[in-house]
């Protein structure tokens, strides 16, 4: 009997669906309590895009980019107000073609400067398109207020869980190293040791500016940094291990979980060795009775191979010394450069500009509807542009028919606060799942919170219809004017990734770990962020009728990330005094050679 494929499961995330729940129906009910509605559901304005920025990432993180959210999104609402209470004529078109200009100007900079774009243009296409009565700063600070209740219910359980994110995040990397040794020597081991450079990449990220500074011994935080530095030392033998393409005994699979009980023990247990664990790695049950080898443990098989013996000597040493830290910072991705920020600025503001002039043409004053979708929809680095536009019209409908069901059934406010935190706890789960999810949820809460605002206007198809219109009009530009803004991300993704890994390699052998170990980790990065890139790329459809000599052979662009990846394995095994043969040692040239035409 064939054994079936073993699909790993992703919790649901329930606390961040009961933050989105409760962010959206407090303000909203205080709102309703106090008589004061308008303010309250600018406030929810506030706190959707806030749910919509949520994440697990560590708690100043989150805050950072939460900050990112609201700030911008305020001035953008107060221009876009101030154009809309001007009363001149076109006022507040040029309000939205300046927003765009700005946010594009500074979205592909990366991820933070991203959300600052995006919720620039979002904030202004709100303020320019729903009248809000009342003086004129009410909006902005209502707008912040909501994003505000976001921030408390993120960052509160930093009183009481203040490193659990950075802990969980260095123990998977532990984990996702034991699957790899586990795998070595069967065709899972290569998908097995990219995993784990994802998942140390993560960890990396999650763990900032604990790598950085003084830290006093026996506190969470110097325990943190010195698990995360054996991982990475960790990382460099299995990638040696993967590299020897043989199964290994089965003690070699349970080193990372056993160094991980040592070095961050369970709350409420001592970091003491642990009991011998089960041999789970090659499925028998049976019981290891000394499956780490430490100095002088003559119960342990003697290694028979220089990854091996390198393995063997780090669970030794474990605990007892302080591993050299890596680089503290991962590089920061290759966008495509100047040329590429100005073109998508200007394409930006063009597809904005023609939805703001079809929504004057269609709904007159409050045709928001249609720039706000195309300021979601046109991201290029958050994915591909046409699953995007695809995945924002089916969100749409979806969720036109859930608040149309809402409201055949009922229109009590009370009720309709009720769906609304439904719906935001829905979306919580849909940022982290599913982007048509998310835009479910989203376009539900937006019917409700206009609904609030006094527009009792029947706008279920014409909203469908919008959604449609804007995301032409963002295929249209972006496939007819910049067709392989994709391919030349993974283009230069693939070249900043084999120029690492050449780096990696022509190391002296005499180097210092800490220089070995931050350049390892940074090849090893590159190639992860180009592996993305190509996948994008991949997605990504290309103008009609366009040559394929014009486009970078993108097999060829993966060939040479595949070769280069391997270089890296056969360098981490040089390094531990494996001797892998010349041609193993040398760079990728003729994939990349081949792919960018010449």
């Amino acid at each position: 009997m064939k054994a079936s494929r073993r699909v790993p499961f992703t919790p649901l995330p329930l606390a961040a669906a009961a933050r989105g729940a409760v962010a959206l129906a407090v303000p909203l009910l205080v709102g309703v309590a106090t008589g004061r509605i308008t303010p309250a559901v600018i406030a929810g304005i506030g706190a959707l895009w806030g749910v919509s920025q949520d994440g697990d990432d560590p708690y100043r993180l989150r805050v950072r980019r939460l900050a990112c959210t609201g700030l911008p999104a305020a001035l953008g609402l107060l221009a876009g107000e101030l154009a809309l209470r001007s009363g001149r004529p076109g006022a507040v078109t040029v309000c939205l073609v300046a927003a765009a200009l700005l946010a594009g100007s500074v979205s592909l900079r990366g991820p933070l400067a991203s959300v600052a774009g995006l919720h620039l243009l979002l904030g202004a296409t709100v303020g320019g398109g729903i009248p809000v009565p009342g003086p004129w700063w009410q909006a902005p600070l209502a707008l912040l207020a909501g994003v505000a209740v976001v921030v408390v219910l993120c960052a509160t359980p930093w009183l009481w869980r203040r490193h659990a994110i950075e802990r969980a995040a260095v123990r998977a990397a532990y984990r996702a190293a034991a699957e790899a040794l586990s795998a070595a020597g069967s065709p899972g081991a290569e998908p097995a040791r990219r995993r784990l450079t994802s998942v140390l990449d993560h960890a990396h990220r999650v763990m900032g500016r604990h790598l950085t500074g003084r830290a006093r011994p026996g506190t969470e935080r110097d325990a943190l940094r010195t698990a995360f530095h054996t991982a990475v030392r960790l990382g460099e033998v299995t990638s040696a291990l993967v590299w020897e393409g043989r199964p290994l005994p089965r003690w070699a699979g349970q080193v990372p979980l056993l160094t991980a009980a040592r070095l961050l023990p369970e709350p409420g247990r001592t970091a003491s060795r642990p009991p011998a664990e089960t041999g789970k790695a090659d499925g028998t049950g049976e019981t290891a009775s000394r499956p780490l080898p430490e100095a002088g443990d003559t119960a342990a098989p003697e290694p028979d191979s220089p990854g091996l013996r390198a393995l063997a000597a780090l669970a030794a040493e474990c605990g007892r010394t302080r591993p050299d830290a890596p680089a503290a910072r991962l590089p920061a991705f290759p966008w495509h450069g100047r040329a590429a920020q100005v073109r998508y600025t200007v394409l930006l503001a063009g597809c904005v500009l023609v939805a703001q002039l079809c929504a004057v043409l269609l709904h007159g004053p409050r045709g928001y509807w249609l720039p706000m979708t195309v300021a979601f929809v046109y991201k290029p680095d958050f994915g591909p542009v046409p699953r995007r536009a695809l995945h924002r019209c089916a969100g749409t409908v979806a969720g036109v028919a859930a608040i149309g069901a809402v409201t055949l059934l009922t229109s009590d406010t009370c009720v309709l606060i009720g769906a609304v935190a439904a719906f935001g706890a829905l979306m919580a789960v849909g940022v982290r799942h599913h982007y048509a999810l998310a835009t479910t949820a989203l376009t539900a809460i937006v019917f409700v919170l206009v609904d609030l605002l006094g527009d009792h206007r029947a706008l279920y198809s014409a909203r469908i219809l919008d959604t449609a219109l804007a995301a032409a009009v963002v295929l249209v530009a972006h496939l007819a004017l910049w067709p392989d803004s994709a391919q030349g991300r993974a283009r230069a993704q693939t070249e900043a990734a084999l120029a690492a890994a050449r780096r990696y390699r022509d190391l002296a052998p005499g180097a210092p770990a800490t220089q070995r170990h931050a350049l390892r980790r940074t090849a090893y990065h590159r190639l992860a962020e180009a592996r993305r890139a190509l996948v994008h790329a991949q997605r990504e459809p290309g103008r009609p009728g366009r040559g394929a000599r014009d486009l970078p052979d993108l097999s060829g662009l993966a060939d040479a990330v595949g070769a280069a990846e391997r270089l890296c394995d056969a360098v981490s095994a040089r390094n531990l005094g494996a001797a892998p043969a010349a041609s193993a040692l040398r760079a990728p040239r003729c994939g990349v050679a081949g792919a960018m035409g010449g």
